[in-house]
């Protein structure tokens, strides 16, 4: 992301009550662009279009919770473009978005993506391909956008700067959650910048350091109390 010709370049729109991180995402070669995760603030993420100047060609989606995805249906229909993602087993979220949105006082519209993703599935954005990780946990059809080229990874709510999704939501599976972080998100490497969810960017070396949830050593730790070594 910081050679002097990036193939991809990033702008992140924060929308919604809950300052969800939509990302703006474009190919430098061909100017073609992508929303990942538009849930609202239409004409905010309208104005970074205007201001990049880029070609928006289809909106991903990481998971289907509102703030992530509630008006991805309407922008795709204001812009013509098709919706890939995220993973089916997140359908259950976006046919309630009417029910949610009257809950916390958002505007949703529920939708039906143009392909849903699967792991091992790529995007494509311009030139760009983009691989696709199902990362269940936090949601059972969430996924994550890599692109090795950039070391870029955008995660959803899977991990943020300092901490991890939550998993109380309903189909949400904490232990599912961590082989998810452990097991897809930390062979991608260590020199892997990662824009969450929600709150600052990260790398997967860092969190590895110093995250309380996931950190080599906070695992370790719980490895051996479960095991019974410590009492």
């Amino acid at each position: 992301m910081n050679a002097p010709n990036p193939p991809m370049r990033a702008a992140i729109v924060p929308v919604t009550a809950f300052q969800q991180n939509c990302t703006l995402l474009w190919c430098t070669e061909t100017n073609k662009a992508a929303f990942v995760d538009p849930g609202g603030d239409l004409p905010k993420l309208k104005e970074a279009v205007r201001q990049t100047g880029v070609e928006v060609e289809k909106i991903l989606v990481t998971h289907g919770h509102m703030d992530h995805c509630g008006q991805a249906g309407m922008l795709a229909k204001e812009l013509g473009v098709p919706i890939e993602g995220p993973h089916e087993d997140d359908r259950f979220w976006i046919e309630r978005f009417a029910e949610d949105g009257a809950r916390f006082g958002m505007i949703g519209e529920p939708f039906e993506p143009d392909r849903w993703l699967v792991d091992g599935d790529t995007v494509t954005v311009g030139n760009l391909v983009i691989d696709v990780i199902h990362c269940p946990g936090h949601t059972p059809g969430h996924v994550v956008f890599h692109h090795a080229p950039s070391k870029l990874a955008i995660v959803g709510d899977v991990i943020f700067q300092g901490s991890i999704g939550r998993t109380d939501f309903p189909r949400g599976n904490h232990q599912q959650l961590l082989a998810s972080i452990t097991q897809k998100l930390w062979p991608l490497g260590g020199d892997t910048t990662f824009l969450p969810g929600h709150g600052a960017h990260s790398s997967f070396a860092h969190e590895r350091r110093t995250n309380p949830f996931v950190s080599d050593m906070a695992l370790n730790n719980q490895s051996v109390f479960k095991s019974g070594e410590i009492t």
